[in-house]
């Protein structure tokens, strides 16, 4: 097998590949801005509408708690929150979206707060829709430091230590290096991606070297040239593969750029619950070569198949 043959094969096609429009765009353009049309902007987006959601009031109404005054009064004074009347189609309106959360009190609830029986205060919310959820995670907040309040204040009045409440801190903190924080993270995504970017990039190549031929009427004097037909397939395999692989390094590329400049935006920021650092998704230079090296066994596969398929076209 003569590898001149081959490489000649290879340049002259790599030469016409460049020169095509729809190869180019498909390789270089679709890799270059789909993640960072997608990707950064729908982060963009969401952490718009997540940072909106939490700089606004929610309408929550309290149902019960007549007998209660003190835990009504205390939601009252709680800043985050917009305490409305009171409706019977209360459930209703939280569905529709006209409030954000009801706070159910149990009757008596007080009462059997005094003798030592405890009890339990309902948060009703429209589960998945952004503000209901952070209407809940405030109110919950909020209720947990007026139970501990509440208990540190007997605790007091016994002549005990608030200490008692809580004896010991619980501190979570990852170890993992950012690079690993956010491989965990984008692992699954970058494989879907990578492989439909793959077959994306080996696609249009594929189709143009061998249909595209047919098509030209220039296959019958390419199969007359010296060259053997073994090497003009290696060729133009090689510049299928070429073109899998570019595309696929590309996209990588464009991942680790974006998810560098997300990282070092405030973005992330908004997206993160609050008392929460924000997550890591910028990727290193070792983990971008690694994909690709991983991907030219999936880029070897499509341009094979892909060529064998286009083929029969006719």
């Amino acid at each position: 097998m003569r590898l001149r043959n081959i490489w000649i094969v290879y340049v002259k096609e790599l030469t016409e590949a460049l020169r095509d429009r729809r190869t180019l765009i498909t390789t270089f353009l679709v890799p270059l801005l789909l993640i960072p049309v997608l990707g950064a902007g729908f982060t963009a987006v969401m952490a718009g509408v997540i940072g909106k959601a939490k700089k606004e009031k929610p309408k929550v109404m309290i149902v019960g708690g007549t007998d209660s005054p003190g835990v009504v009064a205390a939601l009252r004074k709680y800043p985050k929150i917009k305490v409305v009347p009171t409706m019977p189609d209360w459930k209703n309106q939280i569905v529709e979206k006209e409030i954000r959360a009801a706070v159910e009190i149990p009757e008596g609830f007080e009462d059997d707060l005094a003798k030592g029986q405890g009890g339990t205060i309902k948060i009703d919310i429209y589960g998945g829709e952004i503000k209901s959820e952070l209407a809940a995670g405030n109110l919950e907040n909020y209720l947990k430091e007026y139970r501990d309040s509440i208990a540190i204040n007997r605790l007091e009045a016994n002549h005990l230590p608030p200490a008692l409440l809580k004896p010991f801190q619980v501190k979570r903190e990852s170890i993992a290096s950012p690079e690993k924080e956010a491989g965990a993270v984008l692992g699954g995504i970058i494989a879907y991606v990578l492989i439909l970017m793959c077959l994306n990039g080996a696609m249009s190549p594929a189709i143009d070297l061998t249909a595209g031929e047919k098509e030209r009427g220039t296959m019958e004097t390419i199969l007359s040239s010296p060259v053997s037909r073994t090497h003009l397939v290696l060729g133009k395999f090689l510049l299928v593969l070429t073109a899998s692989l570019m595309t696929a390094l590309l996209l990588m590329v464009s991942i680790g750029v974006s998810s560098a400049v997300l990282q070092k935006s405030r973005v992330l920021n908004q997206v993160a619950e609050e008392g929460e650092p924000a997550p890591h998704f910028a990727l290193g230079p070792k983990a971008i070569v690694s994909v690709v090296i991983m991907a030219v066994p999936l880029a070897v596969l499509f341009s094979a198949g892909l060529i064998t398929i286009a083929l029969f076209a006719k």
